[in-house]
This record gives structure tokens, C-alpha cells and sequence, in this order.
């Protein structure tokens, strides 16, 4: 994927906007994200990455820092721009780029900025996306989906105190907070986004605003999609844009989420794919979920020594019968074998954990000590290979695995809730390559 490097276009006042290019496609799609960015770190959280690869699939993608945040120049925290002037971000993107016109995808608090610029400059916006946005921010008697004025104050609060350690995340992502590694990632992004400081003066503003009045003026072709369980910014704001702006289309779409890159995005993807380009992206069969399963033999080279080449060829030879006899009981496709263990996939955790259990237990009548890992994720497929980084971390789970033992990630354990299996927490481990602590659970 084609990526420029990070430039700067200057505005009439002197000030500059940090900005980026990703991809070639026939459409110039500029994203208007909320206040947590910094370019350069930005695609370190992979759930962010793949999103923007996936925009960037089929369109020219515009990606940048609002003057206040990340790389852009500062703001004075005494003469906050008005909204009129922060849309000028994108007009300056765009001159740099000697670009006329672009397709706008406004999210969260950056969806008023879309729809202002969408309003203000529609012989330069080609298209308007709205996700999970909203006209105001604070409810009133004329606007009963806003958020009370006193939860509102709390919510700032709260947010304010806690900068810089991620945990706004537990509300916007609730799945993905559940991840050491990705609060971590948020985390650093909210430092290098903006200081405290900065971010109680900018973020509190964004409450004042209110478009409602504008929304009549909005004349070019509108996507609205929104969660409908999304609790930071309620779904009634999304159905209200989409009445108010003159054949908008409408979609909820399922999901608790509100950061974009959060919950089921390919429903998101697809819808935006489908609406800017009229076609819609045929679904990648090449990546799938699946529980993988990896075991080996405790001490296989002392064994090996003790019985000498003819004796443990036999033992390998029945260790593979018996192994497969379990596969196929239990319905897992066996990938790959190294001699002293196995490389399985399953299409239900539940089967690979009861798998391993029957490969462990039926072993020890022949004397043998096994390892088993378990993990669930998505894996790349290539012919009959099976790839990607579900693999190597199940293979990193069976490594922590005591002599004996079917330890499994808390994916598994979270996947299997309600079939009887028992689990005992073993810690949190770090895994060789892989990013953040793991939580392993052993199974009996």
C-alpha cells in the first residue's frame, strides 16, 4: 500500500496542518477524525491500521492532525479557533494537494467539521460520511438524544483526570479495552496527541457546538451509519441527521462501539465502500477465525536418546496415529506436523480444547508427555497453509505450557463460557514477539 511521507501545508495565517497520503485509488477520500491523533504514531494500534488500509483499498486516502493536536501547530489555549476556522484544515489539505474536490468521512466529534465543510464548500465535497456523530452534543428539550448537561460535566471530568492512560477506552471500545497491550497503544496516543492541559480547553468546546441549523444546507450525497448500541454518542443523533439532511441514507449498523476502528468495521467498510464507489468489496475468504492448536512432546531429544532410533521411530508413528485418530473425532484439520508435535486448526474452540484434552490423556498410555497451546483469532490462508499472527501466538502459548499441560489464551476460555470446560488462570505471561502481557488459562 502506498503511503507519502508526512508533510505540512500552511495556511493563510502562517499556521500549519500535518498531513498524509494513503493509496491511489480513482477518489480522494478525506478522513475527519476527533482529537486523539498523532501521525506518526497513529498506525501503531493495528485495529487503526487495517481500517485505514481498508479505506485506502479503494480510494486516495487524506489523513491529518488538527491544528491543537498531534504534528499540526499549536493552538493558543486562549483563542480557541472557531469551528469555521478549523474547517479551513481541510481546505488547506486540500490546496496543498491542488486538489478541487473530495469525498468527506466525518467521525465522532469530527463530524461536525465534515458536515460544516460539506454545507459551506459543496462544489468541493463529492460525498459526505457520517459515523457515529451527531449535530450537539448536550440534550435539551428540543433535542432529547444529547447527553444531559451534568452527565456531560462528569464525563469531562473524568477524562481530564485520567489523560494520557487510555481509559476513556473502556466506554468507546469496551472489547478492545479489554486488552493491556491496546490501552497501553491508546494510552500513549492521548499523551502524543495533546497535554492535559491542551485537551481540557479544546475538548470542552466541542460540547458548545450545534449544527442543527445547517443541516438543510447540506446538498450533497449523504451516508449516515451509526451503532445502535454505541453509549458515548447515542443512536437517535445518527436517525436525527440522517431526517435532517436531504436524501441521506440511513443505516444502523450493530455493534456497542464508538471508536471507528473498533467492533465489526468491515459492516462499516462495506457500507462506505458500496456508497462512494457503488460497488461493495466481495468478502476476503483468505482470512478466517480459527482456533489453533500446537503441541510436542516433552523432552523428545532425551527420549529419543534413551530408546535409540528404531524405538522411537515406532513411538512417532503411533504419537501420529493416535494424534490424527483425535483430529478427526474432533473435526480439527491438521496443518502442519515437525516430528515431535502437531499444527491443527479447528473451527470451534470448544472442539480443539476437548481435542487436546483427548490427545494429552490418551498419550500418557503410551508413556508420553505432551505440551498443547491453544488460541483463537484470525488466520490467513494460502493454499493449504495457515498463517498470521493467531499462529504464531498459539505457538507462543504451547512454549508456556508446563510438561502436561493444555493452556489456552482467554480468547478460548471467553469463546467456550457455557460448555463445562474448566479453566485455572495461570497469569499473565509475556509471549517472545508478541506485543502486551497475555493472560493463560490451564485447562483439566
Amino acid at each position: 500500500m502506498s503511503q507519502s511521507a508526512i508533510r505540512y501545508a500552511k495556511n493563510k495565517d502562517g499556521q500549519y496542518v500535518a498531513y498524509q497520503v494513503t493509496g491511489a485509488g480513482p477518489l480522494t477520500l478525506v478522513f475527519i477524525p476527533d482529537w486523539v491523533t498523532n501521525l506518526e504514531v497513529l498506525r501503531e494500534e493495528p485495529t487503526i491500521a487495517r481500517f485505514f488500509e481498508r479505506l485506502a483499498s479503494f480510494a486516495r486516502l487524506v489523513l491529518f492532525d488538527k491544528r491543537g493536536s498531534g504534528l499540526s501547530d499549536p493552538v493558543p489555549l486562549g483563542a480557541i479557533p472557531t469551528p469555521e476556522e478549523w474547517m479551513d484544515d481541510v481546505t488547506t489539505v486540500l490546496d496543498d494537494l491542488g486538489l478541487q474536490r473530495a469525498a468527506l468521512f466525518g467521525h465522532g466529534e469530527g463530524g461536525a467539521m465534515a458536515m460544516l465543510f460539506a454545507a459551506t464548500f459543496p462544489a468541493r465535497t463529492s460525498a459526505l460520511v457520517l459515523a457515529d456523530t451527531c449535530a450537539r452534543r448536550i440534550r435539551s428539550h428540543d433535542y432529547p438524544w444529547g447527553m444531559p448537561e451534568a452527565t456531560a460535566k462528569r464525563y469531562i471530568e473524568q477524562i481530564i483526570e485520567s489523560w494520557g492512560q487510555g481509559l476513556a477506552a473502556t466506554v468507546a471500545a469496551p472489547d478492545l479495552a479489554r486488552s493491556k497491550s491496546f490501552i497501553a497503544t491508546r494510552a500513549r496516543l492521548e499523551r502524543l496527541a495533546m497535554s492535559p492541559g491542551e485537551f481540557a480547553v479544546l475538548y470542552p468546546s466541542r460540547y458548545e457546538i450545534d449544527v442543527r441549523g445547517l443541516l438543510p444546507a447540506i446538498r450533497v450525497p449523504t451516508l449516515v451509519l451509526h451503532r445502535q448500541d454505541n453509549p458515548y454518542i447515542r443512536v437517535g443523533n445518527g436517525r436525527f441527521l440522517a431526517d435532517q439532511i436531504a436524501g441521506a441514507t440511513w443505516l444502523a449498523l450493530p455493534g456497542r462501539d464508538h471508536l471507528f476502528h473498533a467492533g465489526d468495521t468491515e459492516a462499516m467498510l462495506g457500507a462506505v465502500q458500496e456508497f462512494l464507489t457503488g460497488t461493495r468489496e466481495v468478502p476476503d475468504f483468505g482470512r478466517v477465525l480459527a482456533t489453533v492448536l500446537f503441541t510436542d512432546i516433552v523432552g523428545a531429544t532425551e527420549l529419543a536418546d534413551r530408546l535409540g532410533d528404531k524405538a522411537w521411530r515406532e513411538l512417532q508413528s503411533s504419537h501420529h496415529a493416535l494424534v490424527r485418530q483425535e483430529l478427526q473425532r474432533f473435526r480439527g484439520r491438521e496443518i502442519d506436523t515437525a516430528g515431535d508435535g502437531f499444527f491443527a486448526t479447528f473451527d470451534g474452540p470448544a472442539r480443539a480444547v476437548r481435542c487436546a484434552l483427548a490427545i494429552r490423556d490418551r498419550l500418557r498410555e503410551l508413556d508420553i508427555g505432551i505440551r498443547c497451546g491453544l488460541h483463537t483469532g484470525e488466520c490467513e490462508l494460502a493454499g493449504e497453509k495457515v498463517g498470521g499472527i493467531a499462529v504464531h501466538i498459539g505457538a507462543r502459548v504451547m512454549a508456556a505450557a508446563n510438561p502436561g499441560e493444555v493452556l489456552a489464551s482467554r480468547t478460548v476460555k471467553d469463546l467456550v463460557a457455557g460448555s463445562g470446560l474448566q479453566f485455572e488462570s495461570r497469569g499473565a505471561h509475556r509471549l517472545k514477539g508478541v506485543s502486551g502481557e497475555w493472560e493463560l488459562f490451564a485447562t483439566a
